[in-house]
Parts: C-alpha cells; structure tokens; sequence
C-alpha cells in the first residue's frame, strides 16, 4: 500500500468512526429533547401586539410620507443590485476574487475568507445591506411610541442578529474549513457540546460559556479565608478573617444580589474585593443568599429585609460590639438596602453609618435596555410561571441577561461550541455566570410590579413592612458607582435614584466598562478607569460633561471614602464571638447547596 493509500484509508477509517459517533450522539439528543417541558408563549417573545403596532405605524408612514418610503425601498434595492452586479462582473473575469467591499467593519465576520471568497462575500454583503435597511424602515417609525418604538428596535435586533450567515453551517466559512481539516471531527465535537449542553439543561438550549469542569467553589473559587457565623432560612453571614494586625472599629457589609452568587466579589485572589477590602484593615461580613425553591413561594421583599438586611446588621453589631454598621448593596440587593434603609429611618433606627451602593437602580422611570422585558406582556407571563412552580427557575434569568449582549453571549459562545467543536473556556467570570439562582414567587412578582413597572419607591409610595417609604427616606451618607456601559442598571437611571434620595451627604462615581467587569476591576490591573465631580447631582449629562476621568480602578478612592466614616483602630477581630461561634468554614453551604426543584 502506498502512503497516500495509507493516509486515504486512515481517513475513511476516521470518518466512518465520526459518522458512527454521530448516529450515537443523534439518540441521545432525541432523549434529551424529549424531557424538555413547554414554556409559557409569554416568557419566549413579546406579545403580538407589538408587532402589530410596528406595521400599523409603517402603513401610516406609507400613507402620510410615500416620499419616505419610498426613498428607503430605492436606496437598498439599489445597493443590492450594484452589489450583485459588482459580484457579477468580478466572476466574469475568471478569477475567484470578491467584489470591493464597502460595508462597514463587523467582528463576526473577522475570518478573512469573509473578504476574499466570492461566495461568502456576496452573502456577508447582502447580509450587512439587508440590516442596514431594516434598521433604517425601523428608526423611520415616526407614528410609534417611543417605549414601543424601543423595543421594537431591540426585538428586530435580535432577529437580524439570529438570521447572521455566521449562525449557520452552510454559509460559515470558518466553520466549515475545519470540518474538512478534521474529516468532520469538530462537528462530533459540537454535537457532544450540543447534547451535553441540552442534558444539563432539561431539554432547553443554555449554552455552556465556561468550563463547568475546571471550577471548583471554595476549592478555586471563593477561596478567602473566614468562617459562616451566623445563618438562618434566607443567608449565611460570613465574617472574613483579618489580614492586617488592626481594623476599623466600624464592622462593613456587603448584601450581593441574590439573582447570582456572590462569589463574583472573591473570584480569584487577584480581583477578589473581599481579599482587598480586608487587606486595607476592615472587619468584613457578606451574606450568602440561599438559592430558592417552591418552599419560598411566599418569601417578598419584607422577608428579604426583616429576616436578611436587618438580621445581619444585628448579628454583625453583637459580633463585633459596635453600635453601627457601614453597608453596601450591589443591584437588587443596593435597591433592597435603599428599602430597608428607608425603613430604618421611619423606625428611627440608626444602625448603619453610611451606605453605598453598586450599580443600584431605586428610580425606574427609565429602565434603560432591560426595560424590554418589564412590559405587561412579558411580567403578565412571569406571575403565572411562579403562581404555578412557586419561584422563578435560574433559567429564564440567565437567557434574558444572555440575550442584552446575544452577539457575545449566545451566537459567539455557539458558534465556537456546537459549530467549531471547542472546550468551552476556563474562564472564571463566565462560570460565574452560568451559576446563576432562581426567585421566590412573591419577591419576584413584588419587585417587577411595584418597583419596575410602578416604580413606587422612587415616587414615595412603596409599602413594605407596615410602612409607606420613599427614596427621599435615605438621610444618611451614601456612595454609588454606576458603570458607564451597564447593560443591567443604566448609569443615569441609577443617577437619577441617587439623586432622589434625601441625604445632604452623596458622592457619585462613574466607573469604565459594564455591570461586573466596571465593579470587579482591581488596582492592579489598572485596566479601566472612572469619573468625578464635585457638580451637584441633578442632571446625569451635565454631571457627566463636568466630570473628571482618573485612570485606574475606583477602589481607592471609594475606600478613602468608606475610611473616613469606620471609625478608630483597634486590635484586628477573628471570626465569630462566644455567642456565635464560627459553624463551618467560607465560603459556606448556601453557595453550593441545589435548590430542591
């Protein structure tokens, strides 16, 4: 036999065995996809309304501006044509070369062969001058409202990104080029990543972001020493041990929010807040949310506060022996400490100090990009799903945060996984992500109503625990960092909460990047930077046009802050007291333990 006899057989022999591999992983998908339930029509799109609304408003723009209508239809028709002509004209030549390129520079389409084949060109063209159009019809929607108009424009978005020639195999260069360098191996290999992902997720589609095998909580994730002292049904509170041989007398904690974990503050010893908030010399407690289930039907907000805010600043103040506590909230659970905060001050309790809040919203009358899914036809469907199941699965969470950034959370990661047969990548900070938690019924129902949708605290008239409470309520100092491009907590609506509430003593602070990466953004790294001024807190635009941009992480200077306001130094505290003595090591039970669903 020759060599290249050899090499042939060797190939067939693979191909036969990547064919039997995929008849295999074939009867395995079926099965997976045969334990998927059906979910609510309500929580996968918007109603039909909208879209009904949408063409309403372009008839009417046909009617009353033809002209309009008109020029759009001519000017893409006429690009698609030159286009197709231009391509043509190339292929005369007898040389397998794309026609010049004018559309604009788009990631996705970074493979060269998106520029230089012919075939994959024409597509990637006709794709960009489609989506330009439709872009342009929808932008031109005079006759819509602008809350309609939004989300019309985000929807449409995420049609035009799905239908992406990138998404597809066939028309995927890079996708297929690998196919035939691995005699279809990275197919198998995708479809292993396909099957895998749709068994772990019941039947449903989440794509795996991260490594789930290269992670371990408490083992290299969460790993900052301390103990659990305290826990009762809703957290665990965990007190930090000591790095430095004196602290602050005033004891700090942090609330996370209970939509994810809070191990995003301790991910690794290099980017851990917690670890840096110890080193500059605090006694630091964190709660650790449980992770729901139907046995937490009827757990509201008040619960969140009266057996979580309010219980942990107890124990915290009989740990340590202060009579004060400083406190931060980070997103749902800044909004959360807005609200007991108030609270407090209607009870004339005078626990905490100073609070500050990260990436907090408390005023919603604009709810920025996530605002599309808290119309009526979206939350009408979530009441009935935690009316039924008692609580919120993690899912549904997770894919509408995914869906804020689809590009770079859900076609990129798929494309990689299921087209390209990739490992997922050992990235802490997509792992972290992908453990997401699920809701309790009421909270959730309490939260999107009265908070979102009726924004009352903002308005003063939010009623929990047997009084009417207002941001106006929150007298004490406080800090907030917003993060310029949150996807989550838009930096000005979260302006606009800080500056409604009643304390004479605000600092504001504008962190670079989004909702984790412009928190999670250590010294060291000196990678983004932030924004001051000493403008009065009334217009966000303004603010931001006097601002003052510093390099570096915000972390210092929030702690020159927080400095200021804990107290003298005294000898450092270990963990637990005689009457709350340490019950197991950090990062705890709670942070592991599955709900039972």
């Amino acid at each position: 036999m020759t060599t290249e006899q050899h090499v042939e057989s060797g190939n067939l022999e693979r191909l036969n065995e990547n064919l039997e591999r995929i008849e295999e992983l074939s009867q395995r998908l079926v099965t997976a996809l045969g334990r998927k339930q059906p979910l609510r029509p309500a929580l996968q799109a918007p109603d039909n309304d909208l879209f009904m609304k949408a063409a309403t408003a372009y008839m009417a723009e046909m009617m009353q501006n033809p002209s309009k209508i008109l020029e759009q239809q001519v000017s893409y028709w006429g690009k698609a044509l030159r286009h197709y002509v231009e391509a043509q004209e190339a292929l005369r030549t007898g040389k397998l070369i794309a026609p010049e390129d004018h559309t604009p520079a788009d990631k996705r389409f970074s493979n060269p062969l998106w520029q230089t084949h012919p075939y994959f060109n024409f597509i990637k063209q006709q794709y960009m001058l489609s989506s330009e159009a439709m872009t342009r019809a929808i932008d031109g929607l005079d006759h819509l409202d602008a809350r309609d108009k939004r989300r019309v424009e985000y929807f449409s978005r995420q049609i035009i990104d799905m239908f992406a020639p990138t998404n597809f195999l066939g028309t995927n260069p890079e996708a297929l080029s690998k196919a035939v360098e691995t005699d279809g191996e990275s197919l198998v290999r995708g479809l292993e990543n396909l099957v895998r992902d749709i068994e772990a997720n019941d039947g449903e589609l989440l794509v795996s972001l991260a490594d789930r095998e290269a992670f371990k909580v408490g083992e290299n994730l969460g790993t900052a020493p301390g103990a659990v002292v305290y826990r009762n049904r809703m957290f665990e509170l965990i007190q930090y041990a000591p790095t430095t041989e004196k602290v602050h007398a005033t004891p700090l904690i942090i609330f996370p929010p209970w939509i994810n974990k809070f191990y995003i503050l301790d991910l690794k010893p290099q980017n851990s807040l917690i670890r840096w908030i110890v080193d500059q010399g605090y006694t630091l407690f964190v709660v650790s949310w449980v992770n729901p289930d139907a046995s937490f039907a009827d757990v509201g907000m008040d619960t969140y506060v009266e057996e979580g805010y309010l219980e942990a600043i107890r124990v915290a103040k009989d740990i340590t022996g202060e009579a004060k506590v400083n406190a931060i909230g980070y997103c749902i659970a800044g909004t959360t400490l807005g609200l007991t905060l108030a609270l407090m001050h209607k009870r004339k309790d005078t626990s905490v100090r100073s609070a500050t809040f990260f990436t907090t919203l408390t005023d919603f009358s604009d709810q920025g990009e996530v605002g599309v899914f808290l119309d009526d036809d979206f939350v009408d469907g979530i009441e009935r799903e935690v009316a039924d199941k008692g609580f919120l699965h993690s899912f549904f969470m997770s894919r509408t945060f995914s869906f804020l950034r689809s590009n770079d959370l859900v076609y990129g990661p798929a494309i990689r996984s299921y087209m390209m047969g990739e490992s997922p990548p050992a990235f802490d900070l997509l792992y972290w992500n992908g453990d997401s938690t699920n809701l309790p019924a009421r909270m959730t129902v309490e939260y999107l109503r009265g908070l979102c949708q009726q924004d009352r605290f903002a308005r003063g008239e939010f009623e929990i625990c047997g009084e009417t409470l207002s941001t106006k309520d929150i007298k004490l100092p406080l800090c907030a960092i917003a993060c310029e491009t949150d996807h989550i907590a838009a930096w000005r609506s979260s302006f606009r909460g800080i500056a409604g509430m009643g304390s004479r003593d605000r600092t504001f602070i504008l962190a670079e990047s989004g909702h984790i990466a412009g928190i999670v953004n250590p010294p060291a790294k000196k990678k983004y930077g932030h924004f001051t001024s000493e403008a009065t807190l009334e217009d966000p635009d303004s603010w931001r046009k006097g601002a003052t941009r510093h390099e570096g992480s915000w972390w210092p200077r929030w702690e020159e802050w927080l400095r200021r306001r804990s107290g003298k130094m005294i000898p450092a505290r270990q963990p637990g007291s005689d009457t709350y003595p340490p019950l197991c090591p950090a990062p705890g039970t709670y942070v592991v333990r599955a709900p039972e669903v």
